[in-house]
């Protein structure tokens, strides 16, 4: 305490060297005596409570765990500012009648020589292929095959785009650009959505006739089967291209003698239908399908909606007043006038 503590009145004690068992409750008091008798002057309490020292050690602990939280703040923000640019897929829209389309993936990473290219489709369907510095057509899923072409030595430019030829609606999806190591690693990945509009051909009731259009590779099996149907409002079946020939008796009969597909359409490509005398009960949506007779396999698809104009006739009511009814009332100017 000090020295001057009576004459100052600051009774304040100074306990040095603490230890945790210096924790408790402190009573100043404070007595005098007067005419021989001892009074309490004045009682303050204390109450004191020691912490244990934090060592060097644990300091440098609960710095880094500050450091790590403000990052941790700091990199949630910069997600939550920039997640829609991670989070994102890149979009692509393309009319049905385009002769093809890329989905592009180009990528700043050094790859190795050795490394694997998958495209794929949201349902994990293999759209192209590259291992080995060369494309490889054989895994593609058949509905692809011969549609699909990639950069020469694409790993040097690390321009790993997909060229898609002759889109169809049934094209519409989101594929999965991803590398791979030689071991199987992931080393990147990168999605494209592409949206092939849909095929609309609109016709004018009682025209000579309307093209519903389709054009693909010119690669087809000989011995495909074509089959052209419309599926809305009801199923019919419009006309079918089977054993290298058309299949008239197997025609529902709305659209006999009325329907006409080009020569040697297996190695031109052109699929397209030729309806002649387009009705109002034509109207709805057709599919094409071609089909590989040896597995099954469903090769090229697309659909066409057909939209058929009726044409309206207005009722000529126009009268001739000429042959108005002479009992009419007369006009005003025809009353009897007195000269």
């Amino acid at each position: 305490m000090k020295t001057d503590a009576l004459e100052t009145g600051d009774l304040s004690l100074h306990l040095t060297k603490l230890q945790l068992s210096d924790s408790g409750s402190y009573t100043c008091t404070v007595r005098g005596f007067s005419m021989g008798i001892e009074r309490e002057l004045r009682v303050t309490e204390v109450q004191l409570q020691v912490k244990e020292r934090i060592p060097s050690w644990a300091k440098a602990l609960l710095v880094l765990l500050v450091l790590l939280a403000i990052g941790l703040l700091v990199s949630g923000a910069l997600l939550v500012h920039f997640r829609q640019y991670f989070m994102s897929v890149y979009k692509v829209e393309v009319d049905s009648e385009v002769e093809f389309v890329q989905l592009p993936c180009k990528t700043i990473v050094h790859l190795p020589k050795d490394a694997k290219v998958e495209w794929r489709t949201r349902d994990a369907r293999k759209v192209h292929v590259y291992q080995n510095g060369s494309d490889q057509p054989e895994e593609q899923d058949s509905s692809y095959r011969g549609r699909t072409e990639m950069k020469r030595k694409l790993l040097e430019p690390r321009d790993l785009s997909l060229t898609l030829k002759h889109t169809t609606d049934r094209d519409s999806n989101i594929y999965t650009c991803t590398v791979y190591n030689r071991e199987g690693r992931n080393l990147m990945e990168k999605q494209v959505e592409l949206k092939v509009k849909d095929c609309q051909v609109e016709v004018e009731e009682g025209e000579e006739s309307v093209q519903l259009p389709f054009r693909t590779t010119p690669d087809l099996p000989e011995d495909a089967t074509v089959k052209w149907y419309c599926y809305k409002p009801s199923y019919r079946r419009v006309h079918l291209y089977e054993n290298r020939s058309d299949q008239p008796d197997k025609q529902h009969q709305d659209y006999k003698d009325r329907t006409e597909m080009k020569k040697d359409l297996l190695k031109t490509g052109d699929l397209s239908l030729t309806l002649k005398y387009p009705k109002e009960t034509d109207r709805g949506k057709y599919e094409c399908e071609v089909i590989n007779n040896k597995d099954g396999d469903i090769l090229r698809q697309k659909t066409v909606e057909l939209g058929v104009n009726v044409r309206t006739q207005i009722k000529d009511e126009t009268e001739d007043i000429r042959n108005r009814s002479s009992s009419t009332d007369p006009s005003p100017l025809m009353a009897d006038q007195t000269v």
